[in-house]
Parts: C-alpha cells; sequence; structure tokens
C-alpha cells in the first residue's frame, strides 16, 4: 500500500457543478501546457466548469513572477480567446499563478524548461502557496519526460505536499519497455495509490472514441453483427503529414512503435474489441480492456516479419528524409534503424474475434493527416446484383471528428439496377450545436472529478507492453533496416503486402 491510502475524493465541489481545486503542472512553461493544457482550462472556466477558488499553479525553472507568467500565456494563447470574451479571458489569467523550482536537481531533466541550480527554497515558495488548502483537491500533472515521475513524486511527498485528496496525472509515453514501465509504476506508486494515478491518452478523450462506446452499446442493430460471423476486419490509421524536424533526439529513442502503437492505436483496438461491460462505472469498461490486451495473439520469432512491417520516410518531391530533418546533431546508427512508420497485423483470439484481423497502422510525412476506426464487413451471403461492395463502418477521429456507414444504393435511373456505395454520415461539427470539446478538455475534467474511466490502469499499460515488447526486441536484433518509402506516400511496399497476401487493402478513400 502507498502511504496515503484513501478512497477517491468524491465530495461534491464548493460549487455545483463546478470544480474547485489547485491544479499543479511540472513543466508548466513548455509546450504541451501552452498549446494544450492552458486552453483546454480557459475553455473549461468558460464554460462555467470552474469554481471560482480554482487555482493553476505552473512549476519551472524559469524564474517567473505570476505576472512574467501571465503575460507568457496571455501572448501565446490569447488567439484561442473569441472577442466577445476577454473579461472572461482577464479572469482566468487571474487563476494562473508561477513557482520556479529546479524540479530536475534528481533526475537531470530538462523538464523545466531552463537550466538552473538546486532551488530548495521553489519548494518552499509552493508549500506557502498551497498551505491552508488541504482539504482541496490537489492534481498534480507532469507534463515531463517519464524519467522524472517517480523523483518527482518521492519530491512531492518529501516536502509534504501529498495529501490524501490528491491525484497525479501521467503523460505519455509511460517507459519504454515493460521493465522500465514497471519500475515508474513502482516509483508512483508508492506515493500515490492506484485511484489517485491517471494515465493519460488523449486519444481516449476525443467525442468520436466516446461515441464509438455509445454506437455500440446504446443502440440494438449493430451489437449482433459486432463478431467474427459478419465483421471481415478491422483498421485502425494514424497518419500523419508532418515529419520529426527538431525532434529526431527523441524520436531515435521512441520509434512509431513505442510512440503511437503502444498507447493510442492499442487503446483504440481494445475499445473497438472489448465486451459489453456489465455496467457503466469505473472500472468495468478498464475490465474489459484489459482482457482485450491479454487475449492478443503475441507476435515472436519469426512471425515478426510476417505480421508486421516497419518503414523510414526519405526525401521526395522537396521534402527532407528523416535522417536529413534539421535537428541539432548528425544522424546515427539509432537514427537509421528507427521505424517513421510501422503497419501490424493483429488477432484477439477469443469467441467474437476469432479469425479476424485487426491492421494496425501509423506513420509520419504521409499524404494525409487522419485517424480513423473502419471496421469492414463481410459480403452479403448471396447478392442478387453485380458490383455490390461489403458494408463499411468509419469512425473519423480527425481532422473532422464523425462516423459514416457506407451501404450499398441504387443509382437513379432506369433501365439496369446500378449500385454504388455512398455514405450515411454523422458529422459532429454539423449535426451539433454546441461546441464541441477537445480531448484535454473532457480528459482534465475527469481527472477534476476524480472519474478514471477513460485513463489506463497499471495493468492495462503493462498488457500493452508486454504485447508490444517481442517485436520490438525482434526488429533490435535483425540487420536489416527499415523499409525506405518517399516522403508524402502512404508508406512502404511491404504495408501494402500485410494486406494484399490475403486479398485485402488499406482504406484510402478521400485521401
Amino acid at each position: 500500500m502507498s502511504p496515503l491510502s484513501t478512497t477517491p475524493a468524491d465530495q461534491p465541489a464548493d460549487h455545483p457543478g463546478t470544480h474547485t481545486a489547485d491544479l499543479v503542472v511540472f513543466g508548466g512553461t513548455g509546450d504541451l501546457s501552452m498549446r494544450k493544457l492552458i486552453p483546454a482550462l480557459y475553455h473549461s472556466d468558460r464554460d462555467g466548469r470552474l469554481s471560482p477558488e480554482f487555482r493553476v499553479i505552473a512549476l519551472s525553472r524559469g524564474g517567473l513572477t505570476d505576472a512574467d507568467f501571465r503575460g507568457k500565456v496571455d501572448a501565446e494563447v490569447r488567439d484561442q480567446v473569441p472577442a466577445d470574451d476577454q473579461a472572461g479571458w482577464q479572469r482566468f489569467l487571474g487563476r494562473l499563478h508561477h513557482v520556479s523550482v529546479d524540479v530536475g536537481r534528481h533526475t537531470g531533466s530538462d523538464a523545466g524548461g531552463d537550466a538552473g541550480g538546486t532551488d530548495t527554497a521553489g519548494w518552499g515558495a509552493l508549500t506557502r502557496l498551497l498551505a491552508g488548502h488541504e482539504r482541496r483537491d490537489r492534481v498534480f500533472y507532469l507534463a515531463s519526460p517519464p524519467r522524472t515521475f517517480g523523483p518527482f513524486c518521492r519530491e512531492l511527498h518529501e516536502a509534504g505536499l501529498v495529501t490524501p485528496r490528491s491525484r497525479v496525472v501521467l503523460e505519455k509515453p509511460l517507459g519504454h519497455d515493460l521493465p522500465s514501465a514497471q519500475r515508474i509504476n513502482d516509483e508512483v506508486g508508492a506515493i500515490f495509490d492506484e485511484h489517485q494515478i491517471f494515465r493519460i491518452d488523449h486519444y481516449l478523450g476525443k467525442e468520436t472514441v466516446q461515441n464509438l462506446l455509445v454506437l455500440r452499446f446504446a443502440n440494438a442493430f449493430l451489437e449482433p453483427i459486432w463478431n467474427s460471423l459478419w465483421i471481415d476486419h478491422v483498421q485502425i490509421t494514424a497518419a500523419e503529414t508532418v515529419g520529426t524536424p527538431g525532434r529526431r533526439g527523441y524520436y531515435d529513442h521512441a520509434g512509431a512503435l513505442r510512440d503511437m502503437v503502444q498507447n493510442h492505436l492499442l487503446q483504440l483496438l481494445t475499445l473497438t474489441a472489448m465486451e459489453p461491460p456489465a455496467r457503466s462505472d469505473r472500472e468495468a469498461v478498464r475490465d474489459e480492456k484489459v482482457k482485450v490486451l491479454q487475449a492478443l495473439r503475441p507476435i515472436t520469432g519469426t512471425e515478426v516479419d510476417r505480421f508486421t512491417v516497419r518503414g523510414q520516410y526519405v526525401g521526395a518531391d522537396g521534402m527532407p528524409g528523416y535522417l536529413d530533418e534539421p535537428a541539432s546533431t548528425p544522424p546515427t546508427e539509432a537514427s537509421r534503424r528507427v521505424e517513421t512508420f510501422t503497419a501490424i497485423r493483429a488477432e484477439v483470439k477469443n469467441w467474437r474475434w476469432a479469425g479476424v484481423p485487426f491492421y494496425l497502422r501509423t506513420g509520419k510525412r504521409m499524404p494525409y493527416r487522419r485517424s480513423e476506426i473502419v471496421v469492414q464487413f463481410k459480403d452479403v451471403p448471396h447478392s442478387i446484383y453485380p458490383g455490390g461492395a461489403p458494408n463499411r463502418l468509419v469512425l473519423r477521429l480527425q481532422p473532422e471528428e464523425g462516423i459514416q456507414l457506407h451501404i450499398m444504393a441504387k443509382e437513379p435511373g432506369a433501365g439496369e439496377v446500378t449500385l454504388k456505395p455512398v455514405p450515411l454520415s454523422l458529422s459532429f461539427g454539423e449535426t451539433f450545436t454546441t461546441r464541441v470539446p477537445e480531448a484535454y478538455e473532457r480528459l482534465l475534467t475527469d481527472v477534476l472529478a476524480g472519474n478514471p474511466t477513460l485513463f489506463m490502469r497499471r495493468d492495462e499499460v503493462e498488457a500493452a507492453w508486454r504485447w508490444i515488447d517481442p517485436i520490438l526486441h525482434a526488429w533490435e536484433s535483425q540487420a536489416e533496416l527499415p523499409e525506405p518509402y518517399p516522403a508524402g506516400t502512404t508508406g512502404p511496399a511491404g504495408a501494402h503486402e500485410l494486406l494484399g497476401r490475403s486479398g485485402r487493402t488499406w482504406h484510402e478513400e478521400d485521401a
């Protein structure tokens, strides 16, 4: 047990429908904070979900005053503020505070953003700022490298800042393999109980992901055919047009498998393949997701060559290759071996999905930016019309969230019946007049409410690494380099052969 065994903080907020807490952000002046966290909190405030007492406390080694930090936020985020809400924006800026702390003194971390010596006075300043609010929820958000998670939690505990109503949020990636993930979980778990730990994956906050569960479990027509009798295969794609300029140092040690598959794509797979939970509560959904990961057929040994593909983009059409991207250091051997693209044929070994392949694909420098789940149904048992095509359900996560069900329809006109696939479309932006919140808004709201449903549990993270690690180890032992593919294309030839061997193709419609 951790030193703070307690029940989740479900007590009502000071103001009905709002959240009162101190949100302490490590790396609070960094890119994630400025691009995602601060805008999400502003919109939550504008929608009335934060109480007047709610505070955001940014930690960094920047030596900023509160006024300096508010000025930085104003300069970097103001363009997201509607013209008619300047008063609300000023109110939100008043919630922001900054404390200079050398949060990297035990880690060698640059998470604080600036160099500096040990600043024990900074911890005292944070303690004074939090003093008198011990009964208020405290959320410590670690927007920092995973190697810092354990040391930061120890720092908080040693400073006496962790209370029974505290929570900690961990950004991905959680480690770089199973042993490192277990070590981080052990270190954080020595300070916080499992119900206090929120491992975040922003994909799970997207409206389409939420609608996937509603689509399956709140509509009678779909669930009876959500199985191997009616579904031919499933494709899960996360494609990006950008490369890795300035990020090669990170990507050399991460690669597409760690960066995207182990978390984002496997999370989408679990939600697609999970059994209906007995109830909609905090643990039932996570229980079913873990069962899917445990049912994944291991890919080991020579099967890695058969069921996985890795590639690296090379220069084409004026776009640089991975090795030519701007970086502070020249390419290394690790640079030449890292994958910027991967495709995997996975199988879930249970009664519902026996024989149904799940194709996972992600890549940099592809011709379009798109994240989607494509459920390909089987052909009708006996078609009386020529030219038909299987039905297909497409759940689009980005760039425009929505759902399309592709059905066969007759083209208008006299004479012979001609079929044409047409989509029945649900665009969230066009259908609903309310603003669609960003993923971080939903997830931060759930953190403040103490609701862990959309966050990864320890056994879930470790089950994902158990499946990923044999693939990583096999790739690392191979002499072959990743298969090259021209920047701006849909990936290496091997990815198309992965599906082509069974007569299938990747879904590229409207690319």
